[in-house]
């Protein structure tokens, strides 16, 4: 408890009597009666040979139950374990090599190093470090290919994550670090540690080849990643169907099944080779396991198909489809619960370009905006 607040009353015996009061704040003072504690009480740690000099090596983590004045900035000594003044250990905890190791010439140090606190007087904990010395990588990375779509109104992309590399190492030790050529930074961004790709806003429509690779200190292996980028026309919203599919997720629809039922469903409803299908956006049916796939079919002349003509495609195709996925219902409307009947029911949709949702898979990523029904009877 580092203080105490008290009210004390002074009282007299007149009659009727008197009294007064006055607050005594009781501060208490610390004294450094706590040493420095390491997490873990002892460290283990690898660095792999030919390694540059100031490779980083290891982080020490080192708390103390003293106030702040009693507590950090820490310390640090490596006491015994470098008398060849292989490491370094810099003010804030981090060990680092200084020369460069060799697996032939030793293959393990321990050292003792030392925390000291800055009370007075000073309190010390010790630590030992037991550094191995691995031979360097022998395998190179190997990473998949990615392809990204990206759906967005007109010039209305807001930006943010649209997919991750997958990228693996046979090398236990190993440490992946991914790169973007610079020329391509204005528009993408990669996170060096874990391989995410950032977009940033305002993209055009069009595609972007990514100039992406991934180093394991030794190996450098380019990745293909791929970003297709397409922008709705008002006019789509109009004239769109939703196919509602059974026990899928987004994922699991994205990485499995949306390119085989994409050219499925070209075959279906396309009556000319030139005609293009446009997957608008997927999303989740709320509080159901269902999956819903919005669409539309632009024609080689400009125009689009009506929902009505689509939906006869569709269900004539039904059976055929369903080879591809479970299909639960093919919806130009979604007027359950509305007492109205099917003709007397006006549906709007509107597109919220500014909530993107992204699925993401190791081969696949689909970036879509949301989308929502609005629904109301015209009798």
């Amino acid at each position: 408890i580092s203080g105490y607040s008290l009210v004390v009353q002074a009282r007299d015996s007149g009659t009727p009597p008197l009294s007064s009061s006055v607050t005594v704040n009781v501060d208490i003072s610390d004294v450094n009666d706590n040493s420095p504690v390491f997490t873990p009480a002892n460290y283990t740690a690898v660095i792999q040979e030919n390694k540059p000099v100031g490779t980083s090596i290891l982080q020490l983590v080192v708390t103390d139950k003293d106030s702040f004045h009693n507590g950090p900035p820490f310390t640090f000594t490596i006491l015994t374990g470098n008398e060849e003044e292989e490491f370094t250990l810099d003010p804030n905890g981090v060990l680092r090599s200084a020369v460069i190791f060799k697996h032939m010439v030793s293959t393990e140090y321990v050292l003792c190093v030392q925390a000291k606190d800055s009370g007075k007087p000073q309190q010390v904990s010790h630590t030992y470090v037991q550094v191995r010395v691995i031979e360097e990588s022998i395998h190179k990375p190997t990473a998949i290919p990615l392809e990204i779509f990206i759906v967005t109104m007109e010039d209305d992309f807001p930006g943010g994550v649209i997919g991750k590399i997958h990228a693996t190492d046979q090398d236990v030790y190993d440490v992946l670090t991914y790169t973007l050529k610079s020329e391509q930074k204005s528009l993408f961004k990669v996170n060096s540690h874990d391989g995410k790709i950032i977009a940033l806003g305002g993209l055009d429509n069009g595609k972007y080849v990514l100039n992406v690779s991934v180093s394991d200190g030794r190996f450098l292996v380019p990745i293909d990643v791929v970003v297709h980028v397409e922008q709705l026309l008002q006019e789509m919203l109009q004239n769109t169907v939703t196919i509602r599919f059974e026990n899928v997720s987004p994922e699991d629809f994205v990485g499995l099944h949306m390119h085989g039922f994409r050219r499925t469903l070209r075959n279906a409803v396309l009556s000319q080779k030139q005609d293009s299908l446009h997957i608008i956006s997927i999303q989740p049916v709320a509080g159901s396991s269902q999956l819903d796939m919005l669409f539309a079919v632009q024609m080689h002349s400009g125009g689009f198909y009506k929902p009505a003509y689509l939906i006869q495609k569709l269900t004539n195709a039904r059976r055929h489809l369903e080879n591809v996925i479970r299909i639960s219902a093919i919806l130009e409307k979604n007027c359950s619960g509305l007492d109205c009947q099917e003709q007397h029911c006006e549906q709007s949709l509107s597109i919220d370009s500014h909530s993107l949702m992204t699925y993401s898979t190791a081969r696949i990523s689909f970036v879509c905006p949301r989308f929502y029904r609005n629904v109301r009877c015209m009798c």
